[in-house]
């Protein structure tokens, strides 16, 4: 279970990278369009909002994985192993349970907004696929946070996702 884990995550990490991308060259042709040609791409500020939005989201479980979110351990140093692992697998769990109910929260926003019909302002996107689109990544994020506070109390480390 947990390489399957990790190979999502790892597909959610690259389709989140090529997102960022495909933002970050829409937003160089935009430039130049203004620039050069009067001409900017048509709704590149909400073109530029989704996709960062989905790229951030589809690249969370991959940090989760990784252990890549902030860490303040200057109180935890001097604890031993076993209070670490548990103090580690109770933050996985907190990290589980927010990231669930995001995923909860985003996915019943996206069908309330698919249901009120809302637009964007320019070019008229249906505005329940920003939120459609971050909740596989929120859900993902709780699922690996679960399994890693599983395997802290269980006393294996969360190496072996990595």
């Amino acid at each position: 279970m947990t390489q399957a884990l990790r190979r999502l995550a790892r597909a959610f990490a690259i389709a989140g990278g090529l997102c960022a991308s495909a933002v970050a060259l829409m937003t160089v042709l935009s430039i130049i369009g203004r620039s050069m040609l009067r001409t900017p791409v048509p709704g590149d500020v909400e073109l530029t909002q989704l996709g960062i939005a989905w790229a951030i989201s589809l690249c969370l479980p991959w940090c989760q994985l990784h252990g890549g979110n902030i860490i303040v351990d200057f109180f935890t140093q001097r604890a031993g192993a076993r209070a670490r692992r548990a103090m580690d697998a109770a933050g996985c769990v907190l990290l589980a349970l927010m990231a669930a109910l995001l995923a909860w929260r985003t996915a019943a926003g996206a069908l309330a907004v698919h249901g009120a019909g809302e637009t964007s302002m320019i070019l008229g996107m249906p505005g329940w696929w920003v939120y459609a689109g971050l909740a596989p990544g929120l859900a993902l994020s709780g699922a690996i946070a679960l399994v890693q506070a599983m395997l802290h109390a269980s006393g294996r480390g969360v190496e072996a996702m990595r």
